[in-house]
């Protein structure tokens, strides 16, 4: 599966991509692009897909994607309605060598030069590394000049030296650059992300990836590293994690309104997908 490999516009008088953005439809499917991407959810939540990992993102979320890793952010249903909710997005992208090819070998940037070899697994930001460089995002929307890229230098060295391990994709993750593929796998993520309430038959899903029910499942692992159920356990495991937070049902409720058919099966599988019991996990983040 190859994911659409984008064209990012930096612009005649810039060595790189600043952008707010204030609609949920911006590159809003599975993509890839040689620049690296550091991107701020200032407001929004949704599903996040990355390399092979599947979470859910909620505003003041910030992660940085390496380069040619596939990603894909896809806002919930409400940001889609007739009286949307509000998004507000900061995303920069930028070559790893745009400041040309030795800068990042000076030995006073090497905690850089690290932070972008790790960034390769994509990378979450978070703490006070999320705040400070949210700052500096912002602060870098007004500057331009030789200014700009001392602030994006700024942000990767905040990053750099708070020495962030928090990887998103799988150590084993690799991406097969397929030039004959199409968007197969971001039909897939949409009709999963919009369906995943119900029970969705094999045929269904397979007739969607536009393969055979027989093949289906060898394929989607093939391109994942994961079983379909497991990718849909995933899915509703985040849904399950964004109720929590928001605290607006008990756990039995939010149980079902995850898709899961009994207290028990969603129990079992949150705690194998976070590490943690449903309670635990609100308790955790209420107390943060």
């Amino acid at each position: 599966m190859k994911p659409l490999l984008l064209k990012v516009s930096s612009g005649p008088a810039h060595s790189f991509s600043v952008r707010h953005d204030v609609l949920p439809d911006i590159n809003n499917r599975w993509h890839c692009h040689p620049e690296l991407e550091l991107i701020y959810f200032k407001k929004g939540n949704g599903t996040q897909f990355i390399g092979d990992s599947i979470k859910q993102f909620k505003a003041g979320d910030m992660a940085l994607v390496g380069s040619n890793l596939p990603h894909y952010w896809r806002f919930d249903d409400v940001y889609f309605s007739d009286e949307p909710a509000e998004v507000e997005i900061i995303v920069v992208h930028f070559c790893e060598n745009f400041w040309g090819d030795q800068f990042l070998q000076l030995p006073e940037n090497k905690l850089i030069k690290v932070l972008l070899e790790r960034s390769k697994r994509g990378l979450q930001i978070s703490g006070n590394t999320k705040e400070k460089v949210a700052q500096q995002l912002a602060a870098m929307l007004d500057t331009d000049g030789a200014e700009r890229i001392i602030m994006l230098l700024k942000a990767l060295n905040t990053m750099a030296i708070s020495n962030p391990v928090n990887y998103l994709t799988s150590i084993g993750f690799k991406y097969d650059h397929d030039e004959s593929e199409n968007d197969r796998l971001n039909n897939i993520y949409e009709y999963s992300v919009r369906n995943f309430r119900k029970k969705i038959y094999l045929d269904e899903i397979a007739e969607i990836a536009g393969v055979s029910s027989n093949s289906f499942c060898r394929y989607f692992k093939s391109k994942t590293r994961k079983t379909y159920s497991q990718f849909i356990i995933e899915i509703k495991v985040g849904y399950a994690c964004k109720l929590l937070i928001e605290n607006k049902l008990n756990i039995k409720q939010l149980c079902y309104d995850s898709g899961f058919n009994n207290f028990s099966t969603f129990h079992k599988h949150f705690k194998q997908v976070t590490g943690k019991s449903p309670l635990i996990y609100q308790k955790e983040f209420t107390k943060n």
